[in-house]
């Protein structure tokens, strides 16, 4: 059976960077809105005729708190049909169509194993939710690390967030890399984030569950490598973007 389309309301839109924003969506016709971390929604879009070609899916990138609300963050893409409706046209108070939650990239039963949460771009949505659920609920885990690709400083996503979840959350490590800033404000990782899981696991290959979300190239060549160190198919969870 497939899940209901409901109809949701746009009760804030802020800028979170110079080309993603957040957005907050109320499902009036649910008390609460009841999802797992990593979970997404697809939003049904008035830009074509055939239904297959309106939907468009974002993880959700809040934790969920027991409320009917969610948030998700999304980036502009350049000739892009549904982010520019949703830039262009969509205000506090907009209507949107939305069924979920879907999707089985989610936390496994337990975590007695190291998580590399690896990720590039809006793909930290996912994550940020599973982090804030692993916090708010006490559930005991190994060592969580976050691997975040971007290009620049300005395209990172909730830093001053991840930075106070990393000193929250015991045991959660923030690792933002950026492949192209050369300011000289910027003393992090440089780099790609595949160079960072292969140093961390170079010395000893600890059993570990690798999640990947984000752009295709990223995930495949993760995947590529992470078999490359010895590691199982079944260790590796993913979700594609775009």
């Amino acid at each position: 059976m497939l899940e209901q389309w409901h109809t949701g309301q746009v009760t804030r839109i802020i800028n979170e960077t110079y080309n993603t924003r957040r957005f907050w969506i109320q499902i009036p016709d649910m008390d609460r809105f009841d999802f797992k971390p990593g979970q997404f929604v697809t939003l049904d879009l008035p830009i074509h005729e055939k239904k297959n070609k309106r939907w468009r899916s974002y993880s959700i990138a809040s934790h969920p708190n027991g409320s009917n609300e969610i948030e998700l963050v999304i980036v502009l893409l350049e000739g892009g049909a549904g982010t520019t409706y949703l830039f262009n046209e969509v205000k506090e108070g907009s209507e949107l169509l939305l069924r979920g939650p879907l999707g089985l990239f989610v936390l496994p039963e337990t975590l007695d194993r190291d998580l590399f949460f690896v990720c590039t771009g809006t793909g930290i949505a996912p994550f940020r939710s599973m982090a804030y659920y692993i916090h708010e609920h006490q559930i005991p885990h190994k060592n969580i690390y976050l691997i975040y690709g971007s290009r620049y400083i300005k395209d990172l996503l909730y830093p001053t967030e991840m930075q106070q979840l990393q000193a929250m959350l015991p045991d959660f490590y923030y690792i933002p890399t950026l492949s192209r800033e050369d300011a000289n404000g910027w003393d992090g990782r440089k780099g790609y984030v595949h160079t960072i899981y292969e140093e961390m696991l170079s010395a000893e290959k600890r059993p570990a569950h690798f999640f990947l979300c984000g752009w295709k190239a990223m995930i495949d060549e993760a995947k590529q490598r992470i078999l490359c160190m010895g590691y199982d198919r079944k260790d590796i969870h993913l979700e594609l973007y775009g």
